[in-house]
């Protein structure tokens, strides 16, 4: 299991190869988790995880570390580091490193690379351009090709991660620097200033807030509280925003994204939920008379929609310069940290708003509700015995499946950052390998999997990972026996459904094969008693749930 000291046991302060020091860097900057393969062309950084006092999680493939990596960093605040080989190593976490440039993730990769690729060619794990591979699918991608310069960037990555929008870096060094020996790196820099709001960002915001009668909000995942957590600390985090009892007395009405759920109390009488990709939720939006999104993108994969619907001025709130100029054509752009210019806002009262009703939200959840359940029949149900039982605390890891479709829509939650999904780049397999990383963050917390019998397959040998670990995660996985979500689009476009059935294996018997447990419920009551069985096992469980399951 993960080891919780903050002690270095060996304090890097000789020359050793550049692969070692690397790993000592890493611990004296707060990282205490690698996940990773090992290799011929990586095995320098293997020499100092254990002087170092790192933890190395060790991945079955390397999609899987890459996932693992994104969950840890998810779960914890913390970044989400992953050692991987020259070429194919790479390749293979570029799938994970796209969904965490997408999803705004903490994640440094370090890899290796060959010394000389010009004049020599066949050399093993060879690619053409590996450094400008990476750069395709994280913020940025360099080679160190000395000490110095590893250290130098890796630095700079960390320091980006707390300054900037998280996105995914690439750090690559020279196998022959690996095993070079190398002096100490420098001293842990200061850590950086936190993003301010200015005075007139928040005299802005208060007086379009004042002057409006029927004021929406819509808060995105960069709304919540950011965890900046050192390793000693409580990780069960997602504690309510400072903001947010200023928030509910004004009687504004909201809406959150799939990744802003929890930022509003659950059950709160003026909140829409994270039902904006409801087309009717355009309607909504129309009939506010100021529409403030705070962290968020708005993009196709919350609204599934071209535009928005507002009417009146919209405000953005967000860090990233990008996101205020984007078709939204927000007439005010405020470029700051959400949670600090929210706190900032609400520190003094603002007069309550008396344009919303509790029974129109209320009746527009009820119809919304309808539709998910007409559109996919028999999910609903499940959602409502899962949500029952589900601890507050608990995380959840979910895939792209019909089920975790359903569930994001209608399962609020009780605190942000507390479900975790493949919500741009929507990468099959992602949810198993990103929950032992989650799992792996918050070892006494309860983690879900909720994964689609496809989509299992892409990353079930990371099921070996899990039981290796002896984590106590309960695996939801949902079998139709078939990719029901892409039948149905086929079936609305008048396409025959053409490859849509697939010969499953015996998820049970694998599960057990795997050193798992396994069980398939037969009613909604027998799963709440599974999933509370499996949260206190000393192993992982599928839980497998079929159509055919009864109330």
């Amino acid at each position: 299991m993960p080891d919780k000291t903050n002690a270095k046991p060996t304090p890097s302060d000789t020359q050793m190869p550049l692969g070692a020091q690397i790993s000592h860097m890493l611990w004296d900057r707060g990282v205490r988790h690698i996940f990773g393969i090992p290799g011929v062309h990586n095995q320098e950084m293997y020499r100092g995880i254990e002087q170092a006092g790192l933890t190395h999680v060790l991945a079955r493939h390397e999609q899987g570390a890459g996932f693992m990596a994104d969950g840890y960093a998810r779960a914890s605040g913390l970044p989400g580091v992953a050692y991987v080989i020259t070429g194919p190593g790479l390749c293979n976490i570029m799938t994970p490193m796209g969904q965490g440039y997408s999803d705004s993730v903490s994640m440094l990769v370090i890899s290796s690379c060959l010394d000389e690729t010009a004049a020599r060619k066949g050399q093993l794990h060879q690619m053409r351009d590996q450094e400008g591979a990476g750069a395709t699918v994280s913020d940025w991608s360099h080679t160190a090709h000395d000490a110095p310069s590893a250290y130098q960037l890796i630095d700079r990555a960390l320091t980006e991660f707390q300054t900037a929008r998280k996105r995914p870096k690439h750090v690559q060094v020279p196998i022959a620097q690996l095993e070079a020996n190398a002096p100490p790196p420098p001293a842990k820099p200061q850590a950086p200033s936190p993003f301010a709001a200015t005075p007139m960002q928040v005299a802005t915001l208060r007086d379009k807030i004042s002057a409006a009668k029927r004021p929406l909000f819509i808060f995105g995942g960069g709304a919540a509280p950011q965890q900046r957590l050192l390793q000693s600390e409580d990780l069960s985090a997602g504690q309510p925003a400072d903001w947010l009892e200023g928030f509910l007395d004004l009687k504004a009405a909201s809406f959150t994204t799939y990744a802003g759920r929890g930022i509003v109390p659950k059950g709160s009488p003026l909140h829409f939920g994270s039902m904006l990709a409801r087309s009717e939720s355009a309607e909504v939006i129309a009939s506010a008379d100021l529409v403030v999104a705070v962290g968020t993108m708005l993009s196709e994969v919350d609204l599934w929609r071209s535009h928005l619907g507002h009417l009146a001025e919209l405000v953005r709130i967000d860090t990233d310069p990008e996101v205020l100029s984007d078709a939204q054509q927000a007439e005010v752009k405020l470029q700051a940290d959400a949670h600090a210019l929210l706190a900032d806002t609400f520190a003094a009262p603002l007069k309550p708003k008396s344009g919303w009703s509790e029974g129109e939200v209320a009746q527009a959840i009820t119809r919304w509700r309808a539709q998910i359940d007409a559109e996919r029949p028999g999910i609903l149900p499940i959602c409502d015995a899962l949500a029952e039982v589900m601890p507050p605390e608990m995380m959840v890891f979910s895939d792209m499946t019909q089920f975790a479709y359903a569930a994001k829509e209608v399962i609020d939650m009780d605190r942000p950052g507390h479900w975790h999904h493949p919500y741009g780049f929507g990468t099959l397999g992602y949810a198993l390998p990103a929950a032992i990383g989650g799992a792996v963050a918050r070892p006494d917390q309860p983690t879900l999997c909720i994964i689609g019998d496809y989509g299992f397959q892409y990353t079930m040998m990371e099921l070996a990972t899990a039981v290796e670990l002896a984590l106590p995660l309960p695996i939801l996985l949902w079998d139709n026996g078939k990719l029901g979500e892409i039948e149905a689009s086929m079936v609305a476009a008048q396409i025959a459904p053409n490859a849509v059935i697939q010969q499953n294996p015996d998820f049970l018997k694998l599960a057990e094969a795997f050193g798992a447990y396994a069980t398939q419920p037969k009613t909604l009551s027998d799963m709440q008693a599974a999933l509370g069985k499996a949260l206190t096992a000393d192993r992982p469980t599928i839980i497998r749930v079929t159509p055919a399951i009864t109330s």
